[in-house]
């Protein structure tokens, strides 16, 4: 079977994807380690909520560069933003958006927005399965058609030049790892030891 890779669709289910990660995560505390060790789970939810209204707001052609208020965000509000997003997409009124002075044409910024919602919704999974057993945890794996569609993407979106201050290394993998653990190993996260470890794919700073 074919899966469709155009920008929208890996949009699609890169939410679809992250959606089912958040119903893992219900009940789970805020205070819940996540893999990021700088993070709680109240932390990458604030950040996901910004990245979410971000994108949504890129279907305008313009996105705002700030600091991010602190607050509380709660896993149906996320969930909702998410189907906004994927809503606001669906007709965008712009083909290049201003992310504060610089051009981005809406499939490059379509392919980091489906790369960031896949990653962090990985690493909501992860927080769940962690707060559930913290004695004995496996990784749960990224589809690989999902990943096999990001991937090209990732790769060119970050550049090794990106890498101090905002991004972790790549780590090596496995000769016969699969494509979400090429994904993921991109991104920095460490996969069940087949990896050695990076961070998160931020649009705006905090």
């Amino acid at each position: 079977m074919t899966c469709a890779t155009t920008p929208v669709a890996l949009l699609e289910r890169a939410i679809g994807w992250t959606r089912q990660a958040l119903y893992d995560a219900e009940g789970i505390p805020l205070t819940a380690r996540t893999p990021c060790t700088a993070w709680n789970l109240g932390d990458l939810l604030a950040h996901m909520s910004d990245g979410l209204d971000a994108f949504t707001e890129a279907s305008c052609g313009f996105v705002a560069l700030g600091s991010v208020p602190s607050h509380t965000t709660r896993i149906d509000e996320l969930r909702g933003k998410a189907c906004a997003l994927l809503a606001a997409w669906t007709a965008p009124s712009a083909a290049d958006v201003w992310v504060h002075d610089q051009a981005l044409h809406a499939d490059v910024l379509l392919h980091a927005a489906a790369v960031e919602i896949t990653v962090h919704g990985w690493d909501v999974m992860q927080t769940a399965g962690l707060a559930h057993d913290s004695r004995s945890h496996t990784l749960r794996a990224l589809p690989d058609d999902l990943a096999e569609g990001l991937l090209p993407g990732a790769r060119l979106l970050l550049a090794s030049a990106d890498r101090p201050g905002r991004f972790a290394p790549a780590l090596e993998t496995a000769y016969d790892a699969t494509p979400g653990e090429r994904l993921l190993a991109h991104l920095g996260r460490p996969v069940s030891g087949r990896t050695e470890r990076k961070g998160p794919f931020p649009i705006r700073k905090r």
